[in-house]
């Protein structure tokens, strides 16, 4: 079975998983949620033979361009997601962030993305790559569900400011808190993979540890906002909606990182 065959299955589910979610959301019936989490987790188990099957078609790493590092940024979403699931129990934020999930696949899925596997660039045949790239996604999904559960939190904190949030809903003061424990563990992530192993890299790819490429200046301005997040929160006490802003932002700025630098600002990086 080939690669693709696996990612197109692996699409399915999560459309499936989506449509459980969603079918929780409006019915209110908590079997269906499990039964999203469920086929979630059976994406994941697939996905994570595509991912494998890419790397040993490809013989490299399997992110090294835009096809391959949107599947892959998929794959640490739905990662990331099960685990604060798991942990925390958020299934009424399942809908929100498998959209996300199913837009990232979409993306993948565009004719826009060449998907034949090439021979690597010189500064790309590396180990580091491993590290900068996976790392680094892997916080960024984080900060996706942080950017979910934060909106989330504004929308539950207006209701019940209003007196009209439901006994069955999260409160705004859990959300609050899993968008800091979201972003406590894709910050060291993020700082690890993006900024320390990035520059370990550039040292030896290009001989210089920063070189104010595009991505990496977008990069340390996201870098810069979720420590401003946390610095807010950890010595200045804030906490609600400001620190729910400063989440928004801050993945709003990823955004921009993985896919406008990419398209807009020309770089180093315009091969990613």
């Amino acid at each position: 079975m080939s690669e693709s065959i696996l990612f197109l299955v692996t699409f399915i589910f999560y459309i499936l998983a989506a449509f459980f979610y969603f079918s929780f959301f409006l019915l209110k019936r908590e079997n269906l949620a499990k039964t999203g989490f469920s086929v979630a987790f059976m994406g994941l188990f697939i996905h994570t033979a595509a991912l494998i099957l890419r790397t040993v078609e490809s013989g490299h790493a399997p992110f090294t361009n835009m096809y391959e590092s949107l599947s892959f940024l998929a794959w640490s979403a739905i990662l990331a997601y099960i685990i604060i699931e798991w942990k925390f129990r958020i299934r009424r934020a399942g809908p929100y962030f498998m959209l996300i999930v199913i837009g990232l696949m979409a993306l993948a899925s565009s004719p826009l993305m060449p998907k034949e596997a090439s021979p690597l660039v010189p500064a790309l045949q590396s180990y580091w790559l491993w590290l900068h790239v996976s790392v680094t996604l892997f916080g960024e999904a984080f900060f996706a569900l942080a950017f979910i559960t934060s909106i989330m939190y504004l929308v539950a904190n207006s209701k019940e400011k209003k007196g009209k949030a439901k006994k069955s809903g999260i409160s705004s003061v859990k959300l609050d808190s899993i968008s800091y424990r979201c972003i406590a563990i894709g910050f060291p992530l993020f700082t690890l993979g993006g900024l320390v192993f990035g520059m370990i890299w550039a040292y030896y790819a290009w001989g210089s540890y920063w070189s104010w490429d595009p991505k990496e200046v977008w990069s340390l301005i996201t870098w810069f906002v979720f420590a401003l997040y946390l610095h807010t929160r950890i010595v200045m006490g804030w906490k609600g909606r400001r620190s729910a802003y400063i989440a928004i932002i801050g993945f709003l700025a990823a955004l921009f990182t993985y896919f406008g630098v990419n398209y807009l600002l020309a770089g180093l990086h315009s091969y990613v």
